[in-house]
Formats: structure tokens, C-alpha cells, sequence
């Protein structure tokens, strides 16, 4: 998993800083070259109606040469520059492999 890799964008091999939020959450998409997209659960309050609301927050993020995560995976991912349009996140290592039990964050 961790060979070496000459992805311009890649935190370890390329000119890329790892700066501001850290979290976890589970790759959904990864049909995209380097690229996938993340999904983490939120809880929302609504005051209004006194109930708890769940949500999803999706995240697009670099997936570099040397992790190459998979669709299913656990992945922790960090904050960046700007990569792309849409990229300001690459994955910083994979947690879980897909179809592994995994506890809350």
C-alpha cells in the first residue's frame, strides 16, 4: 500500500500540504481517476419539532497512487489547497477495508 508514487498531488510524494480538518468516513465513489467521493453521517437538532434529524455530507476527495482506496473503504481524509474545482481533500490513510466491522467515530 505504501509504494512510491509520482502524483504531483500526493501529500507524501508531491508538493501538497496536509493543513486544518482531520475526519473519518467511508468511500462511496471511486470511479474517478485519483479522485473519490467520501460520506460521513451527521445528527441534526431541529428545535422546531424537538427531533433529532440524520443527515449525509459528502466530500470529494484526492485519492493519491500509493493508498488507493477502494469503494467501502474507511478513510481518514485531511484538508488541502485547492487540487481541483470541486477537490480540497485527499485521503491520508485507509482505516477499515470494506466488509470490516467498524466501531463509531
Amino acid at each position: 500500500m505504501t509504494e512510491k508514487c509520482n502524483d504531483q498531488k500526493c501529500y507524501k510524494h508531491g508538493h501538497v500540504r496536509v493543513r486544518g480538518g482531520r475526519m473519518e468516513a467511508q468511500v462511496v465513489s471511486a470511479n474517478a481517476k485519483h479522485t473519490v467521493s467520501v460520506e460521513r453521517p451527521l445528527t441534526a437538532y431541529l428545535s422546531k419539532y424537538r427531533r433529532w434529524a440524520r443527515e449525509n455530507s459528502r466530500i470529494i476527495a484526492h485519492n493519491p497512487a500509493c493508498i488507493n482506496a477502494k469503494l467501502g473503504d474507511r478513510v481518514v481524509i485531511g484538508e488541502t489547497r485547492k487540487l481541483s474545482r470541486t477537490k480540497a481533500w485527499t485521503i491520508l490513510e485507509v482505516v477499515g477495508q470494506k466488509g470490516e466491522k467498524h466501531e463509531g467515530v
